[in-house]
């Protein structure tokens, strides 16, 4: 899947890039492959339906910015990390979400993908701190944060519906000066 898009952040081996609504095919295809992989924790679209629906608030929403992985040799998507809850003036924060594609995990690319995501972030976005909430036990994601350098701050009880109840969470943080340049 060779994609001829340009990147809005590369490293050696992932790039990152604004969701399009032509991404639909290849994003479903991918979740739908990947469902085992992120059961009970996320549950992206799968269908083109739900895709334009969550492509659309992504793009079109001024409070949130979404990011698809692609892997730079061939373009295929990978991943995505998305900032939600994006609040301006005083506070200048969003909050994370993302997902490795079944295909894609357990190679270090969303390592290298949060990295490039967090730095555009604090550089063109002008975000100063972002912020992930993970179940305790997804030790993925907790894994992820703690990677890339992102502090315990808390744990939150009942805090987000997800896969039919409330959910207990973990609170990652991390500001503009934690980052090295």
């Amino acid at each position: 899947m060779s994609d001829t898009r340009e990147y809005l952040a590369e490293s050696p081996r992932v790039g990152i890039r604004p969701f399009t609504r032509d991404d639909a095919a290849e994003f479903t295809a991918r979740a739908r492959e990947s469902r085992e992989l992120h059961h009970p924790w996320l549950f992206p679209p799968t269908t083109p339906e739900a895709y334009a629906a969550y492509a659309g608030r992504l793009i079109d929403d001024p409070t949130r910015a979404g990011f698809l992985v692609c892997e730079r040799e061939t373009g295929a998507i990978a991943g995505y990390i998305n900032i939600n809850n994006i609040v301006r003036g005083g506070f200048q924060s969003g909050a994370l979400g993302y997902g490795a594609f079944a295909h894609a995990a357990g190679r270090g690319l969303m390592t290298e993908a949060l990295n490039l995501v967090v730095r555009y972030a604090f550089g063109p976005l002008g975000l100063h701190r972002l912020e992930i909430n993970a179940q305790p036990r997804n030790t993925g994601s907790i894994g992820l944060a703690r990677r890339c350098g992102f502090r315990l701050e808390g744990f939150s009880p009942d805090m987000i519906f997800v896969d039919g109840a409330w959910r207990d969470h973990e609170r990652w943080a991390i500001t503009a000066e934690m980052v090295r340049t």
